[in-house]
C-alpha cells in the first residue's frame, strides 16, 4: 500500500506513524506530507528516514490511502484533490464531519456504513469517539433517550503549542498563550469558539456527531466541555436516560463484551479509569457505573480514553484497516 500521512510532523501525525508501526499496517511506500516550510525535513518510520514532500507531489504520487491531520482549511482544499486522484482520504479535522454526503465513522460502532465509493471519510471528534464506543452497545440494548455529558479534556487536544504553554507555566517561565487564560492549576470551560446559543463549537460537535454516528436523531444530547491541565487522556462524566429498564449487571455484561471497551470499576479498591490508565492505550475505559437515583431508567458512568490514540490516530487507522479488510480500497 502507498500511504500518505498529511500533517506528518504534528502531534497526531506522529502518533499515526507510531500506531501504523505498532499494528503492522501494510505500508509499502510512505509519503509524509506537511506544510511548505517543512518540505525536505526528515521524519523517521521503522528506523528509516523519509523526506517530507509537498501536497502537490503527494497528490501526483496517487497514494492508496491518505491520513489527514492538518486542520480543516487544509482538508477542505486538498482532500477533494486526493480523492479525484483515486485516494481514500481519512480526515481527522472537523471539515467533513457533518457533510451529509460523507460518512462519519467509528469502526466498532458504524463501520458497516462504509462503501467502496467512499473517497473522503471523516474521523469524529476525539470526545465523541470515546463516548459512542461505550454508549452504542447500551443504546442497542436499552435505547438511549438523553445524554448529559461533561468532559475533562487534555491540553494535547489543542496541539503542541498548548502543551508548551502548560509546561512553561509549570516551570515558571514565559509562556506563549494558546488559551485565553492560564491553564496550569486551572480548568477552562471553553473548548473551541462560542456559538450564538451559548455552547462552544466543541460542545455542538459532540451533540451533532453523536446522533450522526449512532444513526438516531431522536437522541437528545447536551454537553459541557472543559479543558484541564493534563497531558494526554480525555475524561467524561456521562448521564444516560434510557427508554427501557436495566439492571447494573446487564450493563456490566454488555460492556465487557463490547469491542474496544475495558471496564475498570472497583471503587472499594480505588479502581476507576483515569487519564494515566488510558495513556498510550487504544481501549475506551469505563467505570463509576451506577444508577442515577434521582430518576428512573438513568445511569451514570465515567469514560476515559487516550485522545491522541483512539480519539484521533488509532480510529483513523482502524477505518483504513476496515476498508482494506472489506476490499473497499481499489
Amino acid at each position: 500500500m502507498k500511504i500518505a500521512v498529511v500533517g506528518a510532523s504534528g502531534l497526531v501525525g506522529q502518533k499515526m506513524l507510531q500506531i501504523m508501526a505498532e499494528r503492522n499496517f501494510p505500508v509499502g511506500e510512505l509519503i509524509p506530507v506537511a506544510s511548505e516550510r517543512s518540505v525536505g525535513k526528515k521524519i523517521s518510520y521503522l528506523d528509516k528516514e523519509y523526506s517530507i514532500v509537498s501536497m502537490q507531489d503527494a497528490i501526483a504520487a496517487k497514494p492508496d490511502i491518505a491520513l489527514f491531520s492538518a486542520g480543516g482549511s487544509v482538508s477542505l482544499e486538498y482532500a477533494p484533490k486526493f480523492a479525484e486522484a483515486g485516494t481514500v482520504v481519512i480526515d481527522n479535522s472537523s471539515a467533513w464531519r457533518m457533510d451529509v454526503s460523507k460518512k462519519l465513522v467509528v469502526p466498532e460502532v458504524n463501520g458497516n456504513v462504509l462503501r467502496i465509493d467512499d473517497r473522503i471519510i471523516a474521523n469524529p471528534n476525539c470526545s465523541t469517539i470515546q463516548m459512542v464506543v461505550a454508549l452504542k452497545p447500551l443504546h442497542d440494548a436499552f435505547k438511549i433517550k438523553r445524554i448529559v455529558v461533561s468532559t475533562y479534556q487534555s491540553v494535547t487536544g489543542s496541539g503542541k503549542g498548548a502543551v508548551d504553554q502548560l509546561e512553561a507555566e509549570r516551570a515558571g517561565t514565559e509562556a506563549t498563550m494558546v488559551y485565553p487564560h492560564k491553564i496550569d492549576m486551572n480548568a477552562l470551560p471553553h473548548i473551541d469558539v462560542f456559538q450564538e446559543n451559548g455552547y462552544t463549537k466543541e460542545e455542538m460537535k459532540m451533540i451533532q456527531e453523536t446522533m450522526k454516528i449512532m444513526g438516531d436523531d431522536s437522541i437528545k444530547v447536551t454537553a459541557t466541555c472543559v479543558r484541564i491541565p493534563t497531558v494526554g487522556g480525555h475524561s467524561e462524566s456521562v448521564n444516560l436516560e434510557f427508554e427501557e429498564e436495566f439492571e447494573l449487571k446487564m450493563v456490566h455484561d454488555i460492556l465487557k463484551k463490547a469491542p474496544g471497551v475495558t471496564i475498570v470499576d472497583d471503587p472499594s479498591n480505588n479502581e476507576y479509569p483515569m487519564p494515566l490508565t488510558a495513556h498510550d492505550k487504544d481501549d475506551v475505559f469505563v467505570g463509576r457505573i451506577r444508577r442515577d437515583e434521582t430518576q428512573p431508567k438513568t445511569l451514570n458512568m465515567w469514560i476515559v480514553s487516550d485522545n491522541l490514540r483512539k480519539g484521533a490516530a488509532t480510529n483513523a487507522i482502524q477505518i483504513a484497516e476496515y476498508m482494506l479488510e472489506h476490499s473497499l480500497v481499489y
